[in-house]
């Protein structure tokens, strides 16, 4: 996969933030994932690439656009596949709340886990800690060797967790073992990504979320070195049916980065639609709109930190410098 594609997967997430950065806090998170969902796949028909959306709009869902299997790109390139959330963070966004995210990342053919849209358990930590974590292991058995691996006191550790009642047990766990917990609404995605880069103040993210989540946060651990653990929650047979059409055969195999984005090209790239830990939300002002994004590949292996003005095409616009 070209390398120069960063750029223009730059585009379509940016274009998404600002169409949904619109409808921010008007209450309404539907109107702000369909416009996200409008506005990327636009941009992304305008990519020369032969692409496939293998995580998208729902596996169930009648999405009419961005569903898994829809063939995006103008042809004319490289073969892509594509995981997509057009806003992660619906809810964040309908209430201006931070951290909400237009993210996609994008892998050669065959890179990317097709996962249903099941929950998985997941435990994500950044580089120092990645060969020290096991799944299956304790609470504080892990909180320690992530406190180890940190020269830290496991008092000093933070966890994210999301704020939901399947998680009263595993937060009961972090604080009998002594870390402080930082509960979120929503937005799993963005708090993976603070683990595993140093300074951010999160050291691990625990808890169940979304299967296709977890292919989006997988994409951006190659990028970063850290790692995320996770394995499918099966519950019915329906589940494990519904996994063994998307081609899992072991429904409780403990997956690693690696596993579920498994390309040695890996693109992510990201735009934040609020307010949020590395990328500020969407500004918008008389001369144009600002965006601030994380672009993020494995060949070559960079992280971009991107500031991008779209300016009106009004000939008297001025640019303003901001430090």
């Amino acid at each position: 996969m070209d390398s120069d594609l960063s750029l223009e997967f730059l585009r379509v997430v940016e274009q998404a933030a600002i169409a949904c950065a619109h409808t921010m806090g008007q209450g309404d998170r539907h109107k702000s994932d369909d416009v996200a969902v409008e506005a990327m796949r636009r941009e992304m028909d305008s990519l020369a690439i032969d692409g496939t959306i293998v995580i998208g709009e729902g596996e169930r869902d009648d999405a009419p656009m961005l569903y898994i299997g829809e063939k995006v790109g103008r042809g004319g390139g490289p073969r892509v596949d594509i995981a997509v959330d057009p806003l992660e963070g619906t809810n964040l966004c309908a209430t201006g709340s931070p951290n909400a995210i237009a993210v996609l990342a994008a892998a050669s053919a065959g890179g990317l886990l097709h996962a249903p849209d099941l929950y998985m358990e997941k435990l994500i930590v950044g580089p120092s800690s990645k060969d020290a974590v096991d799944l299956d292991a304790p609470v504080a058995d892990n909180l320690k060797a992530i406190a180890r691996c940190l020269d830290r006191k496991v008092a000093d550790l933070v966890v994210v967790v999301l704020d939901r009642e399947r998680h009263g047990g595993l937060i009961a766990e972090i604080r009998a073992a002594g870390a402080r917990i930082q509960l979120i609404t929503d937005g799993d995605l963005s708090a993976g990504i603070s683990a595993a880069v140093r300074g951010s103040g999160i050291h691990a993210v625990m808890g169940t979320g979304g299967a296709p989540e977890g292919v989006l946060t997988a994409a951006a651990m190659r990028c970063l070195n850290g790692e995320i653990l996770a394995r499918l929650v099966v519950k019915k047979p329906e589940d494990e049916e519904r996994c063994h059409a998307m081609g899992i055969t072991d429904v409780r195999r403990v997956y690693r980065a690696r596993d579920l984005a498994s390309a040695e090209s890996i693109i992510f790239a990201a735009t934040g639609v609020t307010d949020g830990s590395f990328m500020r939300g969407v500004r918008l002002f008389g001369d144009g709109i600002r965006t601030s994004s994380i672009v993020m590949q494995t060949a070559p292996h960079r992280v971009r930190f991107i500031d991008s003005i779209h300016v009106d095409t009004r000939p008297d616009v001025k640019i303003r410098f901001e430090r």
